[in-house]
């Protein structure tokens, strides 16, 4: 076995590898841009060597800065995580000729399967469902227009090298090939070094299957069972769960062996991940086709150790090392059900807009106290000059227990309170991974975790996969690769609340503007000697208006008592609240503001309410929303009918930059007439192109920017008249 390692990566990913490593008593060794000089993972690790300026493309991709890191440190072994040089074939080349050892699968299976034209016939030779398409290389614009027609729309245009999301375009028509081809050549020119790009066949209610493969050095290959991962935006998968509640016995089987077979022909070993696309419109489940084999480390690996209590970090260390599997085809099982939520830095509420900034809070759900992820910071963490962590006793990884988190709670992160979320790499910042019995029980567990999950300083989307988990096309099973284009197509503003969890936030408003006025009245200097807090409130949320009030300690809504068990003290930002189902009566203090006996389990529901304090009342947060809600004493609402609302003002002649940025094209001049809609400039951001149009029709008056400018978010871009 290996004495040290090397991670060639970042971020959570490189968390997740030394922990595991640290378990089976493998010292590690980190890699750092300028950018990450101070995150966790090189604290985490053993070592760290400083191999370049921030831009992946001066550091993580560079191979040669990562074999001189390995010979410096004596790092015997490269473990490239996802991304950056975890498919590229020259890189495990280049380790080979150094005697380092790749952990990872051999070259001619990474070459194989790495150039999507050519996994494709291999697929076909293997006996393997294959989409239907063009797998030949594409000259031009106009040659791409001829065989769209040929397969007949919609078709989806991906760079050959893709993955991850990126150089992928799906058009309709013909129009849509015309604007997409040239920006999907680009995307993998950029991102992958090679502008080549296939088409192919679109399935319509397409669902997205993928199969866990690994296997050994001796030959000996596993399917670990299935993942879908049908919730995605912009070919980005967002939500990840296993097992599907699609697939049958017998569709896992036959999908299994098929990749298998793929896996073989190309002499397979270590981890890898077969993608296949079912139609969901066909319930045979026979209609599944090849997409690509990932020939690493999935993001969305977690899941499947769930619910099969596999390691796969250490099994790609122990194959590495030649190890042969301790485990066969029939060891495999499933046990419960696994659902993993990315949470991006991305603004859900602004159209999913990159968020880029320093974390000013993060605190991710601790149901102990401590951290609950295998690849959490939170946890202890081992540094440098101290010594190194006793590994388990038999030199193993992570057990089934501990690969479910904390009561079924498990973050994988790479992040830290007052860390930054930069432009130059992705912009996850977190898994959160929850397990249960049953898949109901993994998604409660879920809404749960993210109502305490808090982040501060930037935009992030956990609103979004919250409302996403109540949506009862979720719980129904019934996902497309469409659903969030189907079921959001105006863009999201939050999960619906029903009336009662209205009224809920509504009280705890109320008890909570008390409490403040309590504190206030205790400042010296006040008129007077005594000051009773108000103890009436009118508190407005969106339409809905109840007026709250204490009486004798009792919180009443619209005059009825009602049961609400909590505690608050002035600066907390996090409110715990246990609402009665039954609406008993409750005897708080409005003194000690900590409310009185809690509910019978059962005739209850907890609330995780975040708070923030605003000018005229709160930010509410939870159950997938941020509730505005205005707070006004009672014996002045009735006032506030007189005051005068603002009119915003119109932003439709500016062209404004709507996230952080670089300006790569700037498509028109001054005096240039413009119609709605058309592009005018594009805004490169995490690694994607942003198109933004006019918003209507004029003739451009002053351009502020030129192309490679760097943007800062609502920078003016042009102004037109």
């Amino acid at each position: 076995m290996f004495k040290k390692i090397l991670i060639a990566n970042r971020g959570e990913i490189a968390c997740r590898i030394i922990k595991t490593a640290r378990r089976m008593g493998i010292a590690t060794v980190a890699v750092y841009s300028d950018a990450d000089a101070r995150a966790p993972f090189v604290q985490m690790a053993d070592e760290a060597v400083h191999i370049g300026p921030s831009p992946a493309a001066q550091s993580y991709l560079l191979a040669d800065k990562i074999i001189a890191a390995c010979k410096q440190t004596g790092a015997e072994a490269v473990h490239p995580g996802y991304g950056f040089l975890s498919e590229r074939t020259s890189f495990a080349e280049a380790l080979a000729k150094e005697n380092i050892a790749f952990i990872g699968p051999p070259v001619n299976a990474i070459a194989a399967m790495g150039d999507k034209i050519e996994s494709k016939k291999l697929a076909m030779a293997a006996g393997v469902n294959v989409v239907p398409g063009f797998v030949g290389e594409i000259d031009d614009t106009e040659h791409a227009v001829r065989i769209s027609e040929e397969i007949g729309y919609p078709v989806m245009m991906k760079a050959s090298a893709g993955g991850g999301g990126k150089g992928m375009r799906l058009a309709y028509n013909e129009q849509d090939v015309r604007e997409g081809f040239e920006a999907t050549k680009r995307e993998g020119l950029n991102s992958f070094g090679d502008d080549r790009v296939f088409i192919e066949k679109f399935i319509l209610n397409p669902r997205h299957i993928e199969i866990q493969i690994l296997g050994d050095q001796h030959g000996n290959i596993l399917y670990l069972n299935e993942r879908e991962c049908s919730i995605q935006r912009r070919h980005q998968k967002v939500v990840e769960e296993a097992p599907s509640p699609f697939v049958t016995p017998k569709m896992r089987k036959a999908m299994g062996e098929q990749c298998v077979a793929l896996s073989r022909a190309v002499g397979y070993y270590s981890a890898g991940t077969v993608e296949l696309i079912v139609s969901g419109a066909d319930p045979s489940g026979e209609s599944f086709y090849f997409l690509e084999m990932n020939t690493r480390l999935q993001v969305e690996h977690p899941v499947t150790e769930c619910i099969t209590g596999i390691d796969l970090v250490e099994q790609m260390i122990r194959v590495a090392a030649g190890e042969k599997l301790g485990f066969t085809q029939d060891d495999i099982k499933i046990d419960g059900w696994a659902i993993e939520n990315r949470v991006y830095a991305e603004d859900p509420y602004r159209g999913f807009l990159p968020s880029t900034g320093r974390l000013t809070r993060y605190i991710p759900p601790s149901p102990s106290g401590e951290g609950t992820g295998v690849g959490s910071v939170h946890q202890t963490q081992h540094q440098p000059d101290k010594p190194h962590p006793n590994p388990s006793p038999e030199g193993e990884g992570l057990t089934a227990i501990e690969l479910r988190g904390i009561n079924g709670v498990r973050v994988d992160d790479g992040v830290a309170e007052g860390g930054e979320v930069s432009i130059f790499y992705d912009p996850m910042i977190a898994k959160l991974i929850t397990w249960g019995a049953t898949r109901d029980e993994a998604a409660d567990l879920q809404i749960a975790a993210l109502d305490r999950f808090e982040i501060e300083g930037l935009g992030h989307n956990i609103d979004f996969v919250s409302a996403i988990m109540q949506h009862p096309r979720f719980r129904s099973g019934e996902l497309t690769t469409g659903f969030i284009a189907e079921e959001y197509p105006d863009g999201f503003q939050g999960a619906p609340a029903d009336a009662e969890l209205i009224k809920s936030l509504a009280a705890i408003a109320g008890f909570v503007a008390t409490a403040q006025a309590d504190r206030a009245r205790h400042v010296d200097g006040q008129l007077g000697d005594t000051l009773d807090p108000p103890s009436r409130w009118q508190v407005s949320i969106g339409e809905a208006v109840h007026d709250i009030e204490m009486v004798d300690g009792d919180i009443h809504v619209d005059g009825v008592p009602f049961d609400l068990s909590m505690e608050y003290d002035p600066g907390d930002r996090l409110i715990e609240a246990e609402v009665s189902l039954l609406q008993r009566r409750l005897g708080a203090s409005p003194n000690q503001f900590e409310s009185g006996p809690r509910p019978s389990p059962g005739n209850s529901i907890d609330l995780a309410v975040k708070i923030m304090r605003t000018r005229t009342g709160f930010h509410l947060t939870t159950r997938g929303a941020t509730h505005v809600v205005h707070v006004l004493p009672g014996h002045i609402a009735h006032l506030a009918t007189h005051m005068i609302q603002k009119i915003p003002p119109d932003l439709s002649k500016f062209l404004i930059c709507p996230m952080p940025g670089l300006l790569t094209t700037l498509h028109v001049n001054v005096g240039d007439t413009v119609e709605a809609g058309q592009p005018l400039a594009v805004v490169e951001a995490m690694k994607m192109e942003n198109i933004l149009r006019a918003e209507k029709s004029g003739t451009v008056k002053l351009i502020n920017a030129q192309a490679g400018d760097s943007l800062a978010v609502d920078a003016v871009i042009l102004e037109m008249e």
